[in-house]
């Protein structure tokens, strides 16, 4: 990719993005430059190659993809800053900053302007993220870009703005709701033998693999379902007594609280 990137805030976030980046090449690590004010916090960037600087003007006059990795509370006066280094006809703003919108973002910024909302998950840390992306003002090319640009660090969808919110309950809280199921595994496992770090081993990967069977057959969760249980069987004997207990049912209704928590916030 021939693209020159800037990462305006160089977190654990903007870091991991920049590091998933250069991953194989895709882009050059000379084509990416990061920055933070304690510049010396991202040294480590700068020792695999990519460009590293406290300026997020300079940052921005010298590429065409501006990713802004940044805290809620900074990005208005961020987005000032940046404005008059910011040019339609060669840049495009990426904002990965929750709860912040494009049409918010457009006012500061300029309404012409081509701009994407990303919203990726912590698994990005290992360009395994599921990142759902909107946009205003973007061609279908511009779109095409941004999301080979982040297929590099996991799976992608595109989705509707307004959907943003709920792209954050369902792929980044739940992460942590996977965590606590597979958590939830690894005591019932040594509930019934085995140690704790063979439990975990056994539940991580399991989960990791039925998440890698939906990719690969494309099939409805329960039909892998129906290949596991047998008349009579234990996994059908667990899963009635889980559902018994309410399992689905709590986990809908964690997802819907999360969501209208998320809704009486903005």
């Amino acid at each position: 990719m021939s693209e020159k990137v800037a990462i305006i805030g160089g977190g654990n976030l903007g870091a991991s993005i920049a590091e998933g980046f250069i991953k194989d090449h895709f882009i050059n690590p000379e084509n990416i430059v990061v920055t933070r004010r304690k510049v010396e916090l991202i040294k480590p960037l700068a020792e695999k190659g990519i460009r590293i600087t406290s300026s997020n003007t300079e940052a921005v006059a010298c590429s065409d993809i501006v990713i802004l990795a940044v805290k809620p509370k900074q990005t208005p006066d961020i987005l000032q800053e940046i404005s008059s280094e910011l040019d339609p006809k060669r840049h495009l703003l990426i904002s990965v900053v929750t709860g912040f919108s494009i049409r918010t973002m457009a006012e500061i910024v300029g309404a012409e302007l081509p701009i994407f909302r990303v919203m990726p998950n912590t698994a990005i840390a290992i360009q395994e993220s599921m990142s759902c992306i909107s946009s205003s003002k973007a061609s279908e090319e511009q779109v095409q870009t941004i999301t080979k640009l982040f297929e590099k660090l996991g799976k992608v969808a595109v989705i509707d703005e307004e959907l943003m919110e709920a792209a954050t309950v369902l792929g980044a809280c739940g992460i942590a709701f996977a965590l606590r199921f597979i958590r939830a595994a690894i005591q019932g496992g040594i509930e019934i033998g085995f140690d704790s770090k063979t439990a975990e081993l056994v539940a991580a990967q399991t989960v990791k693999g039925a998440a890698s069977l939906l990719f690969a057959r494309r099939r409805h969760p329960e039909r892998e379902i129906d290949m596991v249980t047998t008349p009579q069987g234990c996994t059908i004997a667990g899963l009635n007594e889980m559902e018994h207990q309410g399992f689905s049912s709590s986990l809908i209704k964690g997802v819907v609280t999360s969501y209208k928590k998320i809704g009486n916030s903005l």
